[in-house]
């Protein structure tokens, strides 16, 4: 697969200078053309291989676009009430919940907004199932299929120790009777070659049930739409499936990323320039707040028209606005000397940024800006102030 700078070329056609320079900062820039292609991507995946596509909103969740992508897939997967709700109200497909537990009160909210409620063991599949199934709606319980290529242990679902998933010793004298569906999810930001290991490990260890069912959910973390992807394997990995069991009826994926892959940017700016034993940026953003997974996984997001420490001329260290020492999104070099003023767009935002972020130190959030560049539309979808900030904390 390429590395993510490879695309940067081509991203900043679809985000040219004209738009990130007269958007407010900081702002999440999201392009309506970028989650159409890959949107059509993945329908292209549905119409060959007969699987059904959910977006998982814990990755992306932005209803503004939802009829775009509402076009192509067939609903969501939420891991909460909230995103239930969300999902029903605003996208108005399928709703598939998840949750490594639920309450008493959590359970009728998910009922209420979901078709599909997946349990996480067996103890909260015997203690809710009757209410599901009362509610109409349909069941699924999520086993761990014993096998991961995930090399970051916090985004390891499969390692001893995990939290997530009944195993397959667990589940031999289980009562299934009312069981509809098995799911597992065991990948992040992987290729169709993992699935497969995946899938073998999962028909080995739990063969006797998914003959007993009539749906499956592969889970995420499928990069479907990353150049390099193996899409042909994918679809003969759920054309075998479908073959090897005959009374599965349907299969479904739940991709995060590959619904919104390098569709949306941040846009900052530069508020003051130090010098510490380096030069150091200051921007109006911060990779605590407003880009989680960069302190989190953790990994350093492209920005056009930078470069590696040593690259070009100028390197610069770029910090955040918050407090917190750590506040640092990494080291890049460029062309020209940076200036007060100066933007700088972060690349690949769309996903796990806006869902994720926070107004600690009470710095306030970046706005939501969608543009399509083919109509030239440019929305601003929400900005924040002091009153979302008062909101959770009094």
């Amino acid at each position: 697969m390429k590395e993510p700078r490879e695309y940067l070329p081509i991203l900043e056609e679809y985000f040219p200078r004209a738009i990130t320079d007269q958007v407010e900062s900081p702002c999440y820039l999201i392009s309506e053309d970028l989650i159409e292609e890959n949107c059509k991507i993945l329908n292209n995946i549905k119409e060959r291989s007969g699987a059904r596509i959910l977006l998982a909103l814990k990755a992306f969740a932005l209803p503004e676009v939802f009829p775009i992508i509402g076009k192509y897939l067939d609903g969501v997967c939420a891991s909460g009430p909230y995103e239930a709700r969300l999902g029903r109200e605003e996208f108005g497909k399928e709703v598939h919940t998840f949750s490594p537990a639920y309450t008493d009160e959590t359970i009728k909210d998910v009922i209420a907004t979901s078709d599909h409620v997946l349990f996480n063991s067996l103890n909260q599949f015997y203690k809710y199932k009757d209410l599901v199934k009362d509610a109409g709606k349909e069941i699924g319980l999520r086993v761990n299929p014993g096998y991961s290529e995930v090399e970051i242990p916090l985004y390891d679902p499969c390692q001893v120790g995990s939290r997530f998933g009944v195993l397959s010793d667990d589940i031999k004298n289980a009562d299934l009777d009312s069981l509809d569906g098995l799911h597992f999810h065991a990948m992040c930001q992987q290729n169709a070659d993992v699935l497969e290991k995946i899938v073998v490990s999962f028909k080995k260890r739990f063969d006797d049930v998914i003959k007993k069912v009539k749906w499956v959910n592969f889970g995420g973390g499928h990069h479907i739409t990353r150049d390099g992807y193996d899409r042909e394997k994918l679809v003969s990995i759920i054309k075998n499936f479908y073959s090897d069991y005959p009374n599965i009826q349907k299969i479904y994926l739940e991709p995060g990323e590959a619904v919104v892959f390098n569709a949306g940017v941040l846009v900052s700016t530069v508020l003051d320039i130090i010098k510490n034993g380096m030069e150091i940026a200051i921007l109006d953003t911060s990779a605590e707040n407003h880009m989680p997974d960069v302190l989190a996984m953790p990994y350093r997001p492209e920005i056009f028209g930078a470069g590696l420490v040593g690259e070009y001329p100028f390197t610069y260290r770029l910090g955040g606005v918050t407090c917190l020492a750590g506040d640092v999104i990494g080291d890049y070099s460029f062309k020209n000397p940076l200036k007060i003023g100066d933007k700088l767009v972060f690349t690949d935002m769309a996903l796990y940024s806006f869902v994720k972020n926070t107004m600690f130190n009470g710095i306030h959030l970046p706005s939501l800006v969608v543009f399509n560049l083919k109509n030239g539309k440019l929305k601003v979808v929400r900005r924040f102030g002091y009153q979302d900030y008062k909101c959770r904390v009094s």
